[in-house]
């Protein structure tokens, strides 16, 4: 491979912007790649995957580079070289590289992936967390399956095509993408590409949703001309679903604290051909008040340390600190306690996160359980997905009705 001035610059300008102005991976990524409309698709992809792989393994290429934070600009070059070097790229004769230790560069490569937390760059905190909750062989297979890059995976929707249409029609763009049995509505692409400039896109015929997600929705198990309710909605993706399981009959209530979230929700269900949701604004407990009993299935796809999707949000091994991880297990007893209520009697509640934490899935079960709003159901079921098992996010999910 032949490093490139133009495309190396700008991964070094979107590096310097993650790690000192702790701006999120993904947006950085999508402002870089609008950079120079001349780029070429290998271009593209030289680009967001070189940032995405800096972010994730960046204490072991500071570790290795011998640098600390605040990242100066002269830093953030040794780190690049490091990548370089580990990925065998020769380095190009520019003064960015003029005094790089090659041999020193792989030697502590392979020291310090005789260390868990250095080989696959992590806090200490983080690993300390993983060995407690999950014991240290399964924590080991977990993390290192959080740092293989992420599949992309497309979800159908049903309402406007199917999985064999989908396949084809993507097949006539070079488009590659494979079926997997365990998940009913999901296409696997087994090389990257930007599926979001095809037509089949914005014709609304499938979007972008991990295996793992996709098994949230079904797992409510929604019948058409039910009253559903979203209560943590996001953008919608776990929405959208819901009404293609639901053939766009019945209602789906999609709730969120923020706006912007539930405006994108309406410009998605617009394109998905989606016209059974409600999008509404959570204005404290009135809301809440209004659907007491009131719904035949309630999703609570609560927020989340993110712990399961690590391969997607590498940057969130960086933001995240033990101390929120605290604060959200109180927040998701919070949540379980009062949106359950929206549950009718006989109705179902699912419980889900993207994590892969016993006290954010199992065991905050267990405590709603015992709470007097948890008395009035019935635990059901519950899926425990790892990455390590899966080769997708990690996700918890547990079904409950309502006696």
């Amino acid at each position: 491979m032949r490093l490139h001035r133009n495309l190396v610059f700008t991964v070094i300008d979107s590096i310097m912007m993650i790690y000192n102005e702790n701006q999120y991976a993904d947006k950085v990524v999508a402002l870089a790649l609008k950079k120079d409309k001349r780029w070429g698709s290998a271009d593209r992809k030289f680009v967001a995957e070189t940032i995405y792989e800096m972010v994730r393994w960046k204490r072991l290429y500071s570790e290795i580079a011998d640098v600390k934070e605040h990242y100066t600009r002269d830093n953030v070059w040794k780190m690049f070289a490091v990548w370089a070097v580990l990925r065998g790229i020769k380095l190009p004769d520019w003064r960015y590289f003029e005094e790089t230790p090659e041999r020193k560069i792989k030697g502590r490569f392979d020291e310090l992936s005789k260390i868990r937390k250095y080989r696959e760059s992590i806090p200490d905190w983080m690993d300390e967390v993983g060995i407690e909750e999950l014991g240290e062989p399964l924590w080991t297979k977990e993390i290192h399956a959080q740092n293989e890059q992420a599949k992309v995976v497309l979800r159908v929707n049903r309402l406007k095509t199917t999985k064999e249409k989908l396949r084809a029609i993507l097949m006539d763009q070079d488009i590659k993408t494979e079926f997997d049995a365990k998940y009913s509505d999901a296409l696997v692409l087994p090389e990257r590409a930007n599926v979001f400039m095809t037509q089949a896109f914005k014709d609304g015929l499938f979007e972008v949703q991990d295996a793992s997600s996709q098994m949230v929705a079904p797992f409510l198990e929604v019948e058409p001309g039910m009253r559903v309710v979203d209560t943590c909605a996001g953008a919608g993706g776990k929405t959208l679903h819901l009404a293609s399981l639901m053939e766009n009959k019945g209602q789906i209530i999609a709730m969120d604290l923020y706006e912007s979230k539930l405006n994108q929700l309406k410009l998605r269900a617009r394109r998905n051909g989606v016209h059974n949701i409600e999008p509404r604004v959570i204005d404290g407990t009135k809301t809440i008040k209004k659907l007491i009993e009131k719904a035949d299935r309630v999703l609570i796809d609560a927020p989340c340390s993110g712990l399961g999707v690590l391969k997607r949000n590498p940057d969130s091994k960086w933001k995240l600190q033990p101390e929120f991880i605290d604060n959200i297990r109180k927040v998701q007893a919070e949540v379980l306690g009062s949106y359950s209520r929206i549950v009718k009697p006989g109705g179902k509640l699912v419980y889900a996160t993207c994590s892969i934490l016993p006290s954010e899935n199992q065991q905050q079960v267990e405590k709603f359980l015992a709470t007097e709003a948890g008395k009035q159901f019935k635990f059901e079921k519950d899926i425990k997905v790892l990455a390590s098992e899966s080769g997708f996010d990690g996700f918890y999910m547990a079904q409950f009705t309502k006696k």
